[in-house]
């Protein structure tokens, strides 16, 4: 089921409750400044290069703890590589898919978050997400407290 809210989300993005699997990733950790996270997605993308790889954002809002990541490959070695490794839980999250230009694009992943937690309930043991599908196209996933209503929304 697609959710508008025009009066809390732009009215270019849809939100959308889906269901996802859990993600093993490798990653690097700072806090949530802008600054060092530019540095730390230098610093993965140059160990593991961007072809055919999944990255990811991963922000733990109780900690305010942010971790650069990419998908785990059967050959990957993350001590070797200097990363740590763990798990992007599953479950449900409300998507909201923003396309655009580099930076510009970032610059709207802080306020479209704020709107979703405004839009649904957000389940604080699972840390939002950004999964950047190309470039110029990011899902931004948070993830949402199971209700009867967030149940009766999924299945519409």
């Amino acid at each position: 089921m697609v959710l508008r809210m025009s009066e809390r989300i732009p009215d270019d993005v849809a939100a959308m409750l889906i269901e996802r699997d859990e993600t093993q990733v490798m990653f690097l950790r700072t806090t949530d400044d802008p600054a060092k996270i530019g540095g730390l997605w230098e610093r993965l993308e140059a160990l593991v290069g961007l072809r055919g790889r999944k990255f990811f954002g991963a922000f733990d809002a109780s900690t305010r703890e942010y971790r650069v990541c990419v998908q785990v490959r059967e050959d990957d070695d993350p001590s070797a590589l200097g990363l740590e490794s763990g798990t992007l839980p599953g479950g449900r999250y409300l998507r909201a898919r923003l396309r655009g230009e580099p930076p510009e694009v970032y610059e709207r992943i802080g306020p479209t978050f704020a709107a979703l937690v405004k839009a649904a309930r957000p389940d604080e043991t699972r840390p939002s997400i950004e999964f950047y599908r190309h470039r110029d196209e990011i899902d931004l996933l948070l993830p949402v407290a199971e209700s009867p209503a967030a149940s009766h929304l999924a299945n519409g």
